[in-house]
């Protein structure tokens, strides 16, 4: 016997202006061991549906007051629960159209006791399996939900790791992940690559916590030794991540990210449709926020020098269309470093950007 998701018998309604076949059908709807109300008109029935849980209403089309159509569109706009329509006129409608305004069945009068039962029941067992169906999804949001909240944490841990080693570039991270997501957002990458190239993003410095802290905060200038211990970096970053399974590529858009178009960068001299659209963004907002920070070894460059750099290297160092969008950005005044963080925020700090595991 099918139940409601409370648990009790389903819960019937029977809507017609035949009190003879009323009986009849629920004479058998309630030997088969479910609730049944009965209402002789459709306003009856309104007002038995605002006071009682109904599962099923079973409603005949042609009565006074309001026919049997009109009732399922206030049914289905107003309540939760299945509608079966009974009608002997069944020529002036098509199976299409009564499905199409939102019954779950209809049944031609006159009809035998039954084959009513039984199409009731396959409309119940439909509707119980839906409701599990339901049930399972929310399940599986709710997961879904404490498995995002378990990668924020990581990328949390690892971001104030970064900066714990590095404190002069304390926000750095931050910073470039807001400027690389609003070049992502205006080259109309996908929601689901935003979000994986904010992660990213916010932790590209990650394999610096295997350089000594003498090098990272060193004032002068750094020694050809010493540079490549901090070119190592992406590298090391690359190490770590590898063996987490993330939904997105987040180690191989950080092991890119000091890569050149032209085949000049590192650590693999990858060139052009060879680097990661993401790495290229992270490029690209990299360096134009380091240029315009100031830095242990020197004060800040300023964003002229920045806006400089990409104008005379887009095309060669720098993919051209993120280097275009980034500069359209700064010179239009659409964005701005003032006022951004400077320190990693979880969800709630995402929010202009939807779930990437929820799509519509």
């Amino acid at each position: 016997m099918s139940q409601t998701s409370a648990g009790g018998p389903a819960n019937i309604l029977i809507v017609d202006d035949d009190p003879d076949l009323r009986d009849i059908f629920k004479y058998g709807i309630q030997h088969s061991g479910y609730e049944c109300l009965t209402a002789n008109g459709a306003f009856e029935a309104l007002e038995i549906l605002h006071q009682h849980r109904i599962d099923v209403v079973i409603s005949d089309i042609n009565m006074p007051e309001m026919n049997g159509l009109e009732l399922i569109k206030v049914i289905k706009e107003r309540h939760d629960c299945d509608v079966i329509i009974l009608t002997g006129y069944i020529e002036d409608f098509t199976y299409e159209e009564l499905i199409g305004l939102g019954a779950s069945d209809f049944i031609q009068k006159p009809v035998r006791i039954s084959e009513f039962i039984a199409r009731l029941k396959r409309v119940l067992f439909e509707r119980e399996t839906l409701a599990e169906r339901d049930k399972a999804a929310e399940s599986l949001r709710l997961n879904l939900e404490k498995f995002q909240r378990a990668m924020d944490g990581i990328i949390h841990a690892f971001s104030l790791t970064v900066e714990l080693r590095d404190p002069y570039t304390a926000g750095h991270q931050q910073r470039v992940s807001e400027l690389a997501c609003a070049i992502a957002r205006k080259l109309d990458l996908s929601t689901d690559t935003i979000y994986g190239l904010r992660m990213a993003s916010n932790i590209h410095d990650l394999g610096k916590i295997t350089i000594p802290s003498e090098i990272l905060c060193k004032p002068g200038q750094l020694g050809p030794l010493e540079y490549e211990l901090i070119k190592n970096h992406v590298q090391a970053g690359y190490d770590i991540l590898k063996m987490i399974e993330f939904p997105w590529p987040l180690a191989e858009i950080i092991l890119q990210h000091h890569e050149r178009m032209d085949g000049s960068g590192y650590p693999h001299g990858l060139e052009g449709e060879q680097i990661r659209m993401e790495a290229r963004i992270l490029a690209v907002s990299d360096v134009f926020e380091t240029m315009s920070s100031h830095r242990p070894y020197r004060p800040s460059l300023g964003q002229d020098r920045a806006i400089d750099e990409l104008l005379r290297n887009k095309g060669k160092l720098y993919d051209a269309a993120v280097a275009e969008t980034c500069l359209n950005l700064i010179i239009d005044k659409q964005f701005s470093f003032e006022g951004k963080r400077g320190s990693f925020e979880g969800p709630e700090g995402w929010s202009d950007l939807e779930h990437p595991l929820f799509p519509d």
